[in-house]
């Protein structure tokens, strides 16, 4: 076993940065073992230096991360600190000077992957960021390499907690949306903005990055359709009980049927009761993956917080400290397919449209007209009446997104529809 420690320099220390050093601290004799050789926390980069870290030597602590990088004697940086800037300069800093870089930063990944895989091949060296997806649980490195020899056709998740929560809260105990937030606010689950979760950036940003992964093609944050979650009612969760369906905030990458292009969508759905991910409670993430060969993997566990993220970071750490010693590297950024990325008109969906229509004859034939003049076909109708006013449920079959959202500017048109209600897309089936 190697006795000189494999240096690692940690790049920011909030909720999960002080969880990793932690980790690092309490757990370096078991690091040592796994790793074959011992790993040393030689600095730490923040903002505000005078904050008290508990368990952290107030030594390691710097506020210049580029001098930390530079001084020579750095051979991994973890980057925890999110955001785009600092941190992309910091992490090619780091490549140029020979540093491998384990990160959790799914927006600058998102955006920027492409030309960070490239900084990390043009010196040999590695980058890792399953953090980046789920939280702690396993999905990138399976992936891109326990499913390396199979064809990945979908992938379908859930992975943002907060969404997840709120949707669980409104669903279980009939809160309206404002008071499922407030409560994800109160117990933790819930930034002071939510804007991230709520609107679906945080998703879209994890569904670009498994979007790359699982078609071996470049799909960046702004390829990805994104719906938040916001519009969601307690009246939409009724409609889906009478359904026997939930709603989930999904983020969904599919390959085309004939295999030269790729979607990649998050928007709230409607999905069975009978489907795994209807039960996913909670602040908890779940992802299903089907491949050719493998059939349908799902990958369930907590999507957030500082140990679960914590534990993602240590195992990138675990692996490109192996890798060091090894004087190799993992596997980096598999993009030799290029498959477009095609726009959410092209999607084929299924649709749930609820219409408030006048209460006489003749409105159910106007709108199934409708209906077939833009080539979609209706699944299921139901129609309730009162006082010359009507509630007029319609769930549709598979056709493209395209003609699904004419079909409904249409809809709007006719003077016998007195409002769209609402809309949600149906999966799952």
């Amino acid at each position: 076993m190697r006795t000189r420690p494999l240096k690692v320099a940690l790049l920011g220390c909030g909720v999960v940065g002080s969880e990793v050093a932690r980790i690092m601290t309490t757990h370096a004799d078991d690091l040592t073992a796994r790793i074959g050789a011992p790993v040393e926390l030689a600095g730490v980069a923040v903002r505000r230096p005078s904050k008290v870290r508990e368990g952290i030597d107030p030594a390691l602590v710097t506020t210049d991360a580029t001098a930390l990088l530079k001084r020579g004697d750095i051979d991994v940086a973890i980057e925890v600190i999110g955001g785009i800037e600092p941190a992309r300069t910091l992490i090619t800093t780091a490549f140029e000077h020979g540093i491998s870089v384990v990160s959790a930063n799914k927006a600058l990944l998102a955006q920027d992957g492409a030309a960070l895989h490239a900084a990390a091949e043009q010196h040999g060296l590695d980058l890792y960021y399953e953090a980046a997806v789920a939280g702690a649980i396993p999905l990138v490195r399976p992936m891109r390499e326990s499913l390396a020899g199979d064809k990945i056709n979908r992938v379908m998740g859930i992975v943002n907690g907060t969404t997840n929560f709120i949707l669980d809260k409104m669903d279980s105990t009939g809160a309206g949306y404002q008071e499922a937030l407030d409560e994800a606010t109160a117990l933790g689950y819930a930034e002071a903005d939510p804007t991230a979760d709520v609107e679906g950036y945080d998703a879209a940003a994890k569904a670009a990055i498994l979007a790359g992964i699982a078609f071996h093609t470049r799909v960046r944050l702004d390829d990805v359709y994104r719906e938040g979650m916001t519009e969601v009612s307690s009246a939409d969760f009724a409609s889906a009980k009478r359904m026997g369906c939930t709603i989930k905030l999904l983020a969904i990458l599919e390959r085309a049927a004939d295999g030269e292009s790729v979607t990649a969508r998050v928007h709230p759905a409607m999905i069975p009761l009978t489907h795994p991910l209807a039960s996913v409670r909670e602040a908890y993430n779940a992802v299903f993956v089907e491949a050719e060969a493998a059939g349908r993997l799902m990958f369930y566990g907590p999507g957030a917080g500082g140990s679960p993220t914590a534990s993602a970071v240590l195992g990138d750490l675990v692996a490109v400290c192996r890798n060091k010693l090894a004087e190799a590297t993992g596997p980096g950024e598999s993009a030799y397919t290029q498959l477009p990325v095609s726009p959410m008109g092209d999607v084929v969906t299924r649709y749930h449209i609820s219409l408030d229509v006048a209460d006489k004859p003749g409105v159910l034939a106007q709108v199934a007209t409708t209906f077939a003049e833009h080539g979609v076909s209706i699944d299921t109708v139901r129609q309730q009446g009162k006082d010359g006013e009507a509630s007029l449920v319609v769930v549709t079959h598979r056709a493209p997104d395209a003609a699904l959202s004419g079909t409904v500017e249409a809809l709007r048109k006719l003077d016998t529809v007195r409002g769209v209600a609402s809309i949600m897309r149906v999966e799952g089936e």
